[in-house]
This record gives structure tokens, sequence and C-alpha cells, in this order.
């Protein structure tokens, strides 16, 4: 008797340390390996296609309007897509149990979410800023909050460091550190981007307009390649990504690179900076890089070719090594988001998209994309002088 009295505890006890070792990693199904996955194999693959085909016409649709809009309607846009974003990567780690037990814990996530965007765009928006306002208490309000700034920012992040303190309960510090930690990792993810996006918008549209319009082709043709002749699967992250839709997404996205920075070029809505926060129509002097240079063909060129010089502006070199960026770098954003997914196992982030997800399904790329146009400037120059010494001593 004694001996099974004492059997009990001992098997539950390594029932229990069994269920501590069981690993979080998803097991294939032997169905799916060697590329069972494949979109090419999918029975339902035209069903989804129609899906996302219907989704992905309004979604550009209204992008097209937005831009057409002007500068703030944008970076509006971009704030909108934040806040959905975190909403989703706040949700992949509650607990509706653990919820229940602390109220008003969920707004302190939301409290550190706006008092960054607040440090973010109060920095960046400081200098047009200064004329929008023509009311003289409204300018003195706006004045005010810009000069004082770093200081509102600073004493709003301690407050919400002192009431996450606070709010602290027994058995439940494991729980509660994961979020304040899990908080800060999605801040760094949503807004170090989005800082170079909006800059980038203020420079020109062109510059947000090209980056986010690759990224879009480049998942596109992917997609359709991996569709149609996708067989050799790419990366086990994202069984249905294939090197035929990857290779085929990657020439089509630097074709485009520079025939869309030619049309969108030669529009001064697009290519001139906005130096304040009115939305009035635009006109200036474009630059150098939006100025045509005329180039003449050489004699072995075939005669049935109608032109003998062509012009190109030199934006289009510059575009060039973005489509290469949007191509063979961008991606990777994806490979994290779809690693990030299977680590969590679940399918989506969200299901606000038809056919693609939620909103974080569809900026995962654009997370690596956007860098500022002065650095892209100094990146670019620092890489051809680089390349001219090389060349140079060889």
């Amino acid at each position: 008797m004694q001996k099974e009295g004492n059997t009990a505890p001992s098997s539950s006890a390594t029932s229990r340390i069994r269920h501590r070792k069981r690993s979080n990693e998803v097991i294939p199904e032997p169905s799916k390996t060697n590329g069972g996955n494949l979109l090419v194999d999918d029975r339902n693959k035209y069903k989804s296609m129609w899906i996302r085909t219907y989704s992905t016409v309004w979604m550009i649709g209204g992008f097209a309007f937005i831009v057409y809009m002007g500068h703030l309607y944008i970076t509006a846009m971009v704030v909108v897509i934040q806040i959905f974003m975190a909403k989703e990567l706040f949700n992949l780690l509650r607990k509706a149990h653990e919820d229940s037990h602390l109220p008003g814990f969920r707004l302190l996530n939301w409290h550190f979410f706006f008092t960054a965007m607040l440090f973010v765009y109060g920095r960046l928006l400081s200098q047009p800023l200064n004329t929008v306002a023509s009311d003289k208490f409204l300018y003195q309000f706006v004045s005010t909050l810009i000069k004082y700034h770093m200081a509102i920012c600073y004493f709003l992040y301690i407050a919400g460091f002192m009431w996450f303190i606070l709010s602290l309960k027994k058995k439940m510090y494991k729980y509660q550190f994961g979020q304040y930690a899990w908080t800060h990792m999605i801040l760094i993810v949503v807004f170090t981007q989005s800082s170079f996006t909006v800059a980038n918008i203020f420079e020109g549209i062109f510059w947000f307009l090209l980056p986010a319009a690759l990224i879009v082709i480049n998942d596109i043709f992917a997609y359709l390649f991996g569709f149609f002749f996708g067989r050799t699967p790419l990366i086990k992250l994202s069984p249905k990504k294939t090197w035929e839709g990857f290779i085929g997404a990657s020439v089509t996205t630097i074709i485009s690179a520079f025939v869309l920075a030619n049309i969108l070029g030669r529009f001064q809505w697009l290519t001139c900076p906005r130096k304040d926060l009115s939305t009035g129509w635009l006109q200036c002097d474009p630059g150098p890089l939006f100025k045509p240079e005329y180039y003449t063909l050489p004699g072995w060129f075939p005669q049935w070719f109608p032109w003998t010089d062509i012009s190109i502006l030199p934006v289009q070199l510059h575009a060039l090594c973005l489509g290469l960026f949007a191509s063979i770098i961008a991606p990777f954003g994806g490979f994290f988001a779809s690693g990030f997914k299977r680590a969590f196992k679940i399918k989506d982030f969200g299901d606000s998209i038809p056919g693609h997800g939620g909103i974080t399904d569809r900026m995962d790329c654009q997370i690596l994309t956007y860098l500022t146009l002065e650095e892209q400037q100094t990146l670019l120059l620092r890489l051809g002088q680089i390349l001219h010494e090389r060349l140079g001593h060889s």
C-alpha cells in the first residue's frame, strides 16, 4: 500500500517534468513536407487568389487616393497603420485570465505607445509646425509644446514607469514584466522605421511612394510567380515561399524601380518637399536628381529601334538601388514575421484584411525599407567611393 501511495506522486511529478520539457516548435505534418505547402499544390488556391486580389485592389485604390490628398493625409495613414499594428502585437501575448486580475493594466501599453508617438512625431514635425498656426493663441500653444517637447515626453514616460511599478501584484510579476518588455519591443519595431518614413514624406512624397510601391510590387509578383511556377521551397520559416517566386519578383521589382522612378519623378506634387503642414499645391525647382539627362545610343544598337537618344533621370539610378534592396533585403522582414508567427503557432497577426491577414502581415517587409533621403544619399555616395577605389587599385 505504501508503495502504491508513493507511485502516484512520482508519476505525476514525472508528467509535470515532461510537460515542462515539451518543445514549442511546430512539428511539420508528414503530408506537408518537401513542398506540400506550395501554392501550386493548393487545391483552393484560385479561391484564395480572388479574395486576395479583391482586397489588394481596394487597398491600392485607397492608398492612391490618400497619396493624392497630400503629405498630411499620408502621415495620418502611417499613424493609423501604427495603431493597428500595435493593437495586433499587444493582443499576441495577452492573456484574458491574467488581465482580469489587473484592471487598467492594458491602458499602460497604450500610455507608452502614445508617449513614444509624441516623442517621434514631435521631433519630426517641430520645424514644419512653425508656420502652420495663424491664430496667435494656437501658435503660442504649439510653440510651447515644441519648446518643452523633450521634458513632456520624459515626464510622461516616468509617469508610465511609476504606474507600472505601483500596479505590480503578487503572483503576477512574471506576466507583468513580460508585458513591459513586450511593449517596449513593439515600440522599437513600430516606431524605428516610421520615424524615417515620415521624414521621407516631407522630403517629397516620391521618397515615400517609390519604396512602398516597390515592396507592394515585389510582394505581388512573388505571389504570382510562386502561384504559377513555384516548385522549389525557399526557406523553412515560410513554406509557401519559393525560389521561383523570389527570383521572378526580384527581376520584376528592379525593372519596375527604373520605370516608376521616371514616371513619378516628373510630377512636382510628388518631388517637391513640404516645409509646413499646409495642404496647398506645391511648385518648386526640381533638384538635379529630377532633371533629365540625354544619352545618345551607341552605333551597334539595332537600326529598327525608333530612337537615337534617350533621356534618363539621375534618380532612376538611385531607384535601381532601392529596387535591389526591396527585392533582396526587404523580404527578410517577411521571413522574420513568419518565424515569429510559427513561434506563437498562429497563421496571421490578425484578420482585418480578407485574404491577407492583419495589418502587420502587410507591413512586415516595410520594416527594413526606409532610410531618410540624406542617409540614402550618404550611403550610396560612400559605396560609390569604395567601389571606385577598389576598381582603381585593381
